[in-house]
């Protein structure tokens, strides 16, 4: 047994490394998704005219939102293979270039939010909802370069294994939200009831809060110094902006694949009758509560491979990796056995409608089979992530979700009649296909050192 103690130890350093990275990534993840549930709560005490105009905005404003993140998932791996290999005095520089990213970025969001009309009418929103709709994205606007810079601040903290100012700022905002949300939307303290557009204004200003604290502890905390943040003003540099975009790009384009097809999925499902999209709402909303377990999870397998890339540690690689898919594998053993034997008790939760209830657990018993799937599909996709490798996987999900999970979903819900239940074997055919060739992308990345050129690429820069 004595010659594969190394091997035990090395493994049990992995998967504590891991969980202690993702701990609290999962808590701010989770923070995040609460962040819409106060919106809703506070929106659906107003009245249901100011929930239904926050429903829609929100949906909007998630595409934004989505866009930021997607966009800054290029700095956690960049920091990460710098942190890696010893080159923490070069950190400052790429910091410097994803805040010019993150500010031209949200820029371009603020204006694409506040021109948000052709996609309302896409959506075919009622018009007695239209003004409320647009007066909230308008609001909520201001707070998308906050948004952008919070997530590079995230991206520094988190590519150096500092992932506990994450869930600090993302509950503090949550906090915030509560009662700010409530003086604004219902009009307290002098200050008149503003409804769906004080919810904007409430979202936006936490957003700010949550940027300028995060910061400030940024500038004042040890944990960063060292790493040439502030010695320094830097205009911008297109080629360090240009390496960034070349991970970020396709990172946003495979995270709007992703959103796409669950807005389109939910689109359809709502053509089919109000029962059947309550039901759907309910196993969404139960679906995307657990997804954040292996999201925050897979934020810290880019870090760890992202470490070991920049040491040129090859086995590393493969530790990192496959302990983050393992463990994935082990939280999503959890959600699916909790959605597989309680389906009908989860749905109670929400509604004591019995056809709802009917439905809802045929579908939250659907999402808990692409447990798995989806779980590994994230999880691949986050090592990937840490090889700075995007492009291929930006082009399999595009294909899994829009080429096979669309069509398929689409075939059995119209084709066979099998509404909403054909939409989400869809899903699940989708993740499936992604899971699988994701999964086998990463293996044979790391097995076949392709990780060696983007190390290479990295050390040329």
């Amino acid at each position: 047994m004595k010659p594969f103690r190394p091997e035990r130890a090395r493994l049990q350093h992995e998967v504590r490394a891991t969980v202690r990275l993702a701990l609290p990534l999962i808590a701010a993840q989770l923070a995040a998704i609460g962040s819409n549930v106060i919106d809703t709560v506070l929106a659906g005490h107003v009245n249901e005219h100011v929930l239904g105009a926050v429903a829609v905005g929100a949906n909007i404003w998630s595409l934004a939102i989505v866009s930021g993140i997607g966009m800054m998932m290029a700095v956690p791996p960049s920091v990460a293979q710098l942190d890696g290999a010893g080159r923490r005095p070069e950190v400052g520089a790429v910091f410097h270039q994803a805040l010019w990213m993150a500010l031209g970025m949200g820029v371009l969001l603020w204006f694409a939010v506040r021109h948000a009309e052709p996609l309302i009418d896409f959506i075919g929103v009622t018009p007695s909802l239209r003004h409320d709709v647009q007066r909230f994205l308008l609001a909520i606007s201001w707070g998308a370069p906050a948004l952008t810079c919070y997530f590079a601040l995230r991206g520094l903290s988190e590519g150096l294994s500092l992932t506990r100012p994450s869930m600090y700022f993302s509950l503090g905002g949550l906090v915030l939200l509560i009662p700010l949300g409530y003086v604004l939307m219902f009009g307290k303290l002098g200050i008149p009831p503003q409804g769906a557009h004080g919810c904007g204004v409430a979202t936006a200003i936490v957003l700010w809060l949550e940027m300028l604290a995060f910061g400030i502890y940024v500038v004042f905390r040890r944990n960063y110094r060292g790493l040439g943040l502030f010695e320094r003003f830097e205009w911008p540099d297109l080629r360090r902006i240009g390496q960034l975009l070349h991970i970020g790009l396709p990172m946003t384009v495979t995270l709007l694949a992703e959103a796409g097809l669950f807005v389109a999925t939910a689109l359809i499902i709502a053509t089919l009758g109000e029962s059947v999209i309550a039901s759907h709402q309910i196993a969404i909303n139960i679906a995307s509560f657990f997804f954040m377990i292996p999201l925050g999870l897979a934020m810290a397998i880019t870090v760890r491979v992202g470490n070991a890339v920049g040491r040129g540690d090859e086995q590393g690689v493969r530790y990192a990796g496959f302990c983050g898919i393992g463990l994935t594998l082990v939280t999503q053993l959890v959600s699916a056995g909790f959605m597989l034997g309680l389906p009908h008790f989860i749905a109670t939760l929400y509604t004591r409608d019995p056809k709802v209830i009917m439905l809802a657990a045929q579908l939250i018993m659907l999402a808990g089979v692409f447990q798995f799937s989806d779980g590994i599909q994230v999880a691949a996709n986050g090592a990937l992530r840490g090889l700075k490798d995007t492009r291929v996987p930006m082009a399999i999900t595009l294909f899994a979700y829009w080429v096979v999970g669309m069509p398929v979903g689409w075939w059995l819900a119209f084709h066979h009649g099998m509404g909403a239940r054909g939409m989400w074997i869809g899903l699940i055919a989708g993740l499936s296909v992604a899971a699988v060739m994701l999964f086998t992308r990463f293996w044979r990345s790391a097995w076949k050192q392709r990780w060696r050129r983007h190390l290479s690429i990295t050390a040329a820069a």
